[in-house]
């Protein structure tokens, strides 16, 4: 799937057209149409991805980071796995070993990624 496909399909998702894309993106309104031929500028597709709640990578087709997850679901999962694994976290009123902690956040890693890839 092409980058013009990639975005044309996460807009008709969202029920918004490429031209009321592009205006909300700050570009002209034929800008996105010309990725069919042309690779866009990296600040157009910024911009794109900005409003689509995606990431650039994601709509270059460079991961497989689910549509709505974006820098801010991935920075909450790290943020949660620190806070929570640097206290005392236990299980069975024991506190965890560090390979434990370890273990807990690969599973914890892992279950986020599967349950929210949906290509």
């Amino acid at each position: 799937m092409t980058t013009f496909e990639r975005i044309n399909e996460l807009a008709k998702k969202r029920g918004i057209g490429l031209r009321v894309l592009a205006s909300k993106a700050g570009l002209g309104e034929t800008t996105i149409y010309g990725w069919k031929k042309r690779t866009p500028d990296s600040s157009k597709l910024e911009a794109v991805a900005k409003v689509l709640g995606v990431s650039v990578d994601y709509l270059l087709g460079k991961n497989e980071t689910p549509e709505w997850a974006n820098e801010k679901d991935t920075k909450d999962l790290e943020t949660f796995l620190e806070r929570n694994l640097e206290g005392g976290m236990t299980y069975g009123g024991e506190d965890l070993t560090e390979e434990e902690k370890q273990q807990v956040k690969l599973a914890m890693t892992t279950i986020f990624w599967k349950r929210h890839k949906r290509d």
